[in-house]
C-alpha cells in the first residue's frame, strides 16, 4: 500500500514537466542534515542508508506540516492512557463511612488572628456551634489574603463575589439543618491552573494571563458540593515550573528573602502562612512535595489516577496528579475524601476506596525505612529523630534497601519533555513563548523547543522501560503500608512519580536558620489512608504543626 505522499508524487509526474518536478524535489533535507540529526539521536547510518531515507523524511515533514494546521487546545486529551495498576493487582472499591470527630467545645481565640491556624475540624466546630458564620470566616481569610498576599506574591486573584455567595449558601444550609460534611463553610484556595467559571485562569504566565475558561474543574465542583468556599486562585510557577510567575517570585513564609519552590508555590505558601485553611495543588515531578518541604506544609501527592483532572491544565498526561496542601494530615484526609474519584471524563482516573480511620492504631501498620539512605545519617539528623519518635509510639520500622539503580530521572525527563511539548505545541509554534517571564536555558520555552527533537521511538521506549520498572519495584512498594525515605534522596521522587504511588511530605522540625525540614512516607498504590493515618499520629505526637511563621502570626 502506497503512502498518500508517494501516490500524489506519482500522480503529479504525469502532468508536471520534468524540469519543474526536478526543481520541486530539490529540498533542504540533505544527507548532511540527516547525519547531524542522527548524532542528536545517538544513531549511526551509512551514506547509502542516509541517501535512501531522504524521500521518506521529506514525506514525514510534509505530514507534520498538515498536522500543524490543527492548533490543538491544551484540553484536547491524549487517548493513550497510562495505568499504574499492573495485571493481577486488586484495588479496593468498597468505601466505608468515615466518622470525622468534629469538636463541640471549640473556643473562639483570644486573638482573632489565631483563627488562621485552626484546623478544618476546629473551624467546622465553630460553624456548627454558630460561634461564627461562614460569611465571617470567609471575610477573615479574604482580609488576610489581601494583607499578606502581596508580601508572599502568592495570590493571583480573589474571586470575592463567588466566595461570598458560596459562604452565604453554606450559612443558609446550616440554618436549614443541611450538613454536607466538615468542609461546609470552610474557605480554601486553588492553584491557578484549575478552571473556574467567572475567573481568569492564568496558568501563571503572560501568554494566558487573560484566559477565561468556560468550565469549572472537577475538583472545584467536588469541593463546592461539599460546601467549601473558594477564596483564592493561588500562584504557580509559569506553566507549572518552579515558583516564578508574572507576579514575581512566590516567597517562603519562613524566609521571605527566598522562594517557596514550586510549582504549587502559592498553595504551599498561603496555607503555611494561614491565608487559607488548605489549598489544592498538582504534581508532575515534585510540584507538591517540593514546596511542601520548603514551606513546611503537609503535602499529599495521591496515587496517579485517584482524582479526575478535568478542567486542570495539562502538563504531562501520564504523570499529572492533583492533591491537597494542608497543615495537618487529617486536614489532607478530609480534603482528599471529598475530591477523590472520577467523573468519567478523565480516562486515566478511577474510583478507589479511601477508608481513612481517625482512630487507627498505627502500631498495626507495616512500616519500612530506606536504610541505604538513612543509616548513614548522624544521630541528631531530623529524620533519625522522627524515626525515634515513631518507635516510641510503638511503630516497628523495618529496614529495607530502597531501589535506586534505575534511570528514573532520565525516563521521567523524556516522558515529561515529550508530553509537555505536545501539550503546548501551539505556544511554541506561534512563538508566543517569547512572552513568558522566564527565558533561561532550562525554562519551559527552551525545554519545549528542545523536546521537539525527542523521537517518538524513544518516548515510547521510555514508557516501556517505565513499565519494566513498575514490574520490578511494585512488589516491594506494595508490601508495606508506608516506607519512610528522605524526601530528595536518590531518584525516589522520579521513581514514585513513574510508578504512580502516593506520598505524603511530613514536616519534622527546623534547621538552625528556622526553615522547616521534612521526611516522606510512600504508600501502597491507592493506599493514601495508611500514610495519612501514620502522618497524623506522628504530627499529634511531635506537634511541629503548631509552629507557625512569626511574620504571619500577628
Amino acid at each position: 500500500m502506497l503512502r498518500p505522499a508517494y501516490a500524489i508524487s506519482l500522480f503529479l509526474c504525469c502532468f508536471i514537466p520534468a524540469h519543474l518536478l526536478l526543481a520541486q524535489q530539490q529540498d533542504t533535507i540533505s544527507p548532511q542534515m540527516v547525519q547531524s540529526a542522527s548524532q542528536l539521536l545517538d544513531l549511526k547510518f551509512s551514506a547509502a542508508e542516509m541517501d535512501s531515507m531522504l524521500d521518506g523524511l521529506r514525506d514525514y515533514r510534509d505530514d507534520y506540516q498538515r498536522f500543524h494546521q490543527y492548533m490543538l487546545e491544551n484540553a484536547v486529551p491524549l487517548p493513550v492512557w497510562f495505568d499504574p495498576v499492573l495485571p493481577g493487582m486488586q484495588i479496593d472499591t468498597v468505601q466505608k463511612p468515615i466518622h470525622w470527630h468534629i469538636p463541640t467545645d471549640v473556643p473562639l481565640p483570644a486573638h482573632r488572628e489565631e483563627l488562621a491556624y485552626y484546623s478544618i475540624l476546629q473551624l467546622a466546630g465553630l460553624l456548627r456551634e454558630k460561634k461564627m458564620s461562614s460569611v465571617e470566616l470567609t471575610r477573615f481569610f479574604i482580609d488576610r489574603l489581601k494583607k499578606y498576599g502581596p508580601l508572599l506574591h502568592c495570590v493571583v486573584s480573589i474571586p470575592e463575589d463567588i466566595a461570598m455567595e458560596q459562604a452565604r449558601k453554606a450559612d443558609e444550609d446550616f440554618a436549614r439543618g443541611i450538613d454536607r460534611g466538615p468542609l461546609q463553610g470552610i474557605p480554601y484556595g486553588v492553584k491557578d491552573l484549575f478552571a473556574v467559571k467567572g475567573t481568569y485562569t492564568t496558568w501563571g504566565t503572560p501568554p494566558y494571563r487573560h484566559q477565561r475558561l468556560d468550565e469549572t474543574a472537577y475538583v472545584v465542583q467536588k469541593l463546592q458540593a461539599a460546601g467549601a468556599v473558594l477564596v483564592a486562585k493561588l500562584s504557580l510557577g509559569e506553566l507549572a515550573m518552579d515558583d516564578v510567575w508574572f507576579g514575581g517570585l512566590t516567597r517562603n513564609p519562613w524566609d521571605t528573602a527566598h522562594g517557596s519552590s514550586g510549582s504549587s508555590a502559592g498553595s504551599a505558601a498561603a496555607t503555611v502562612a494561614g491565608l487559607v485553611p488548605f489549598a489544592l495543588g498538582t504534581e508532575t515531578w515534585g510540584s507538591i512535595v517540593s514546596p511542601s518541604t520548603v514551606c513546611g506544609a503537609l503535602g499529599l501527592r495521591p496515587s496517579f489516577g485517584s482524582i479526575s483532572r478535568t478542567g486542570a491544565m495539562t502538563l504531562a498526561w501520564s504523570s499529572d496528579k492533583i492533591g491537597p496542601l494542608c497543615r495537618t494530615a487529617e486536614d489532607a484526609a478530609i480534603v482528599f475524601a471529598a475530591i477523590h474519584g472520577t467523573d468519567g471524563l478523565d480516562a486515566a482516573a478511577r474510583f478507589a476506596a479511601f477508608n481513612y480511620d481517625p482512630d487507627a492504631d498505627v502500631r498495626k501498620l507495616k512500616v519500612a525505612y530506606a536504610r541505604n539512605w538513612i543509616d548513614t545519617l548522624p544521630e541528631h539528623h531530623h529524620i533519625r529523630q522522627a524515626m525515634k519518635l515513631l518507635q516510641e509510639m510503638g511503630v516497628q520500622l523495618i529496614p529495607i534497601d530502597f531501589p535506586d539503580s534505575f534511570p528514573a530521572n532520565a525516563i521521567l525527563g523524556v516522558i515529561v519533555g515529550a508530553e509537555s511539548a505536545a501539550a503546548f505545541d501551539p505556544l511554541t509554534r506561534s512563538h508566543r513563548d517569547s512572552l513568558m517571564v522566564q527565558q533561561r536555558k532550562y525554562s519551559w520555552p527552551n525545554q519545549f523547543r528542545t523536546s521537539r527533537f525527542i523521537p517518538a521511538v524513544e518516548y515510547l521506549n521510555a514508557q516501556r522501560i517505565r513499565y519494566r520498572i513498575m514490574q520490578e519495584v511494585d512488589p516491594l512498594l506494595n508490601t508495606y503500608d508506608a516506607i519512610l525515605v528522605p524526601t530528595f534522596a536518590g531518584q525516589q521522587l522520579a521513581l514514585t512519580n513513574l510508578t504512580g504511588h502516593p506520598v505524603v511530605s511530613v514536616p519534622d522540625g527546623f534547621r538552625k536558620n528556622d526553615t522547616p525540614t521534612s521526611f516522606t512516607l510512600i504508600g501502597k498504590l491507592f493506599g493514601e489512608a495508611a500514610i495519612l493515618e501514620l502522618a497524623q499520629q506522628y504530627q499529634l505526637k511531635s506537634q511541629w504543626y503548631l509552629h507557625h511563621p512569626p511574620l504571619f502570626s500577628h
